[in-house]
């Protein structure tokens, strides 16, 4: 049996109903406040010159968030997780005989790859098609005055239908590498070949552009990282609720508080760089901004029937940490810090390459510190 040192023993020695269900209310206000704020400055200073998504500022502290995201991953999400699910109030079978939160990570982190690819796939098609029919639309409606095709205009393995051979689809894709300036030239825009941009859109006319498939990018990326986001609030938020003692809730406050806003500036700069419609990007942000607040607002109205010692919270808890840990340490990695870390701005500016890296060295430091208090 392990159930001799289960129970919260030091919780219920600050235990004071009264000043925790004031305090819980004092903690929805800050959250949601926080929330709210560091998801709508992106959102709004997009359209202010110094916070728009193109510039250095925006960059850096988005460098700072994903160091934020990326501490809570790893640094909160994953050791709460094995605190519940290591706790003595589980049978010591299975529990104690397997890793499981490494594993729930693990498998949390392939699955949002693989939710990652299929999104990006299923939204490249869908902009595809949408871009052949508009092309088809144009064709159809302009005057048909060219119909001979000069041998001259065909890129090389172009086929008389227009398609290309696997062969000519090789041949065009090196002269497409060979068209686009490298290393330092590429940094100052040497070599830029104009001709390329009419013989690509000539050879594939649903092939998207580079700064499509960058919105596509973000579309994907800003989904998946609310779902993680959202999976994790949620269990904080009843964490919090749940508490009777104002000496867990008030470090507590302040650590959420910080935590959201920089969870949800770096998620209002991915909705804001994916260019969703005005309706769909507020209900994206009041989604998140209330996730936690209604979290504690849950756990207060439960919290006198709620056990958190019991199996099965401690079960759910632990199991969900870990989800949101693998989905948090997969999209800080790929989707916020690789994506922005090894691109080709990042590489031709020195200067924006280190205050990036002390933004997000910083980021993770001052996040991983708040797990002394909470």
């Amino acid at each position: 049996m392990r159930d001799s040192a289960c129970g919260g023993t030091e919780a219920e020695l600050c235990r004071d109903d009264s000043a925790a269900f004031v305090l819980k209310f004092v903690a929805i206000a800050s959250i949601l406040l926080a929330g709210m704020a560091g998801i709508a400055i992106p959102l709004i200073g997009k359209h202010r010159r110094f916070l728009r998504t193109d510039g250095n500022l925006f960059v850096t502290a988005k460098a700072f968030a994903a160091g934020v995201i990326l501490a809570t991953g790893f640094v909160h999400m994953l050791s709460d997780a094995t605190e519940s699910l290591n706790s003595p109030c589980l049978p010591e079978f299975p529990w104690s005989k397997f890793p499981f939160t490494g594993f729930f990570a693990m498998m949390a982190a392939l699955f949002t790859l693989l939710l990652d690819f299929v999104g990006t796939q299923y939204y490249e098609r869908k902009q595809g098609l949408n871009r052949a029919t508009e092309e088809q639309v144009r064709v159809g409606s302009s005057e048909q005055g060219i119909v001979d095709w000069s041998s001259g205009n065909k890129v090389f393995g172009e086929e008389e239908s227009g398609g290309m051979h696997i062969v000519g689809m090789h041949a065009h894709a090196a002269h497409h590498r060979h068209s686009h300036p490298q290393g330092h030239d590429a940094c100052h825009g040497i070599g830029t070949v104009k001709e390329h941009g009419h013989a690509h859109g000539h050879a594939h006319g649903i092939a998207l552009t580079d700064e499509e498939e960058t919105d596509v990018r973000h579309v994907v990326v800003s989904q998946v990282l609310e779902l993680g986001i959202v999976s994790h609030s949620v269990i904080i938020g009843l964490s919090l609720g749940v508490s009777q003692s104002p000496c867990t809730i008030r470090p507590l406050i302040a650590a959420l508080s910080f935590h959201q806003f920089f969870e949800g500036f770096a998620l209002g700069g991915c909705i804001s760089q994916a260019q969703f419609k005005a309706s769909s990007a507020t209900i994206m942000a009041c989604f998140f901004a209330l996730t936690t607040p209604v979290g504690v607002g849950i756990g207060t109205g439960i919290a006198s029937v709620y056990n958190p010692y019991s199996p099965g919270a401690l079960i759910a808890e632990g199991i969900l940490d870990s989800l949101s840990a693998g989905i948090l340490v997969y999209m800080a990695l790929v989707d916020l810090i690789a994506a922005d870390f090894l691109s080709k701005r990042m590489s031709c500016n020195f200067r924006l390459q280190i205050v990036s890296y002390c933004m997000l060295f910083l980021g993770a430091g001052l996040m991983s510190s708040l797990a002394i208090w909470a």
